[in-house]
């Protein structure tokens, strides 16, 4: 899908933000490029922290993403513009919490992420057709990182 960034995104920090420090505005794929960009920022910030402390990050990190995409979305006048990739952000975030450490985890965390994101399996897809705003924007990607997250889980438990 090709992604028109507006010149917003370089000069409002909500609108920077929401694109994932920018990584929403790639001309193709900007989902996957926001959630690579993602993947950095976990191993600097997060993958050391307590589980409590990952935990509350989350919530705080999916709150105000349903204001950024929220406030980004409606001053773009586009419900959940392709660019808007915070909630990518997250929904990979959710998918690494208690994941164990190294780069396999993280590369199986982020296509399990990716599939669940585009495949959209239900009840994500509906949650994607029927909750707008904000909240919407958020809600679809944090269900792909619960369901990742299971997955993942349920892999290294199991499998690995």
């Amino acid at each position: 899908m090709a992604n028109s960034a507006p010149a917003s995104v370089w000069r409002n920090p909500i609108h920077f933000l929401a694109f994932g420090l920018g990584s929403g505005a790639a001309p193709k794929a900007p989902g996957t490029f926001g959630t690579l960009a993602a993947v950095p920022l976990f191993i600097w910030f997060l993958q050391d922290l307590t589980a409590t402390a990952y935990f509350i990050v989350l919530v705080v990190t999916s709150l105000v993403g349903i204001y950024l995409c929220g406030k980004t979305s409606k001053d773009m006048g586009v419900h959940d513009h392709a660019g808007i990739v915070w909630d990518e952000f997250v929904g990979f975030w959710i998918t690494m919490w208690l994941a164990p450490a190294g780069w396999f985890y993280i590369v199986l965390g982020f296509v399990l992420f990716r599939l669940f994101d585009i495949l959209k399996p239900w009840p994500i897809s509906w949650v994607d057709k029927n909750v707008h705003g904000g909240f919407g924007i958020m809600l679809d990607d944090v269900l792909a990182g619960i369901m990742s997250f299971i997955v993942l889980q349920a892999l290294v438990t199991f499998v690995f």
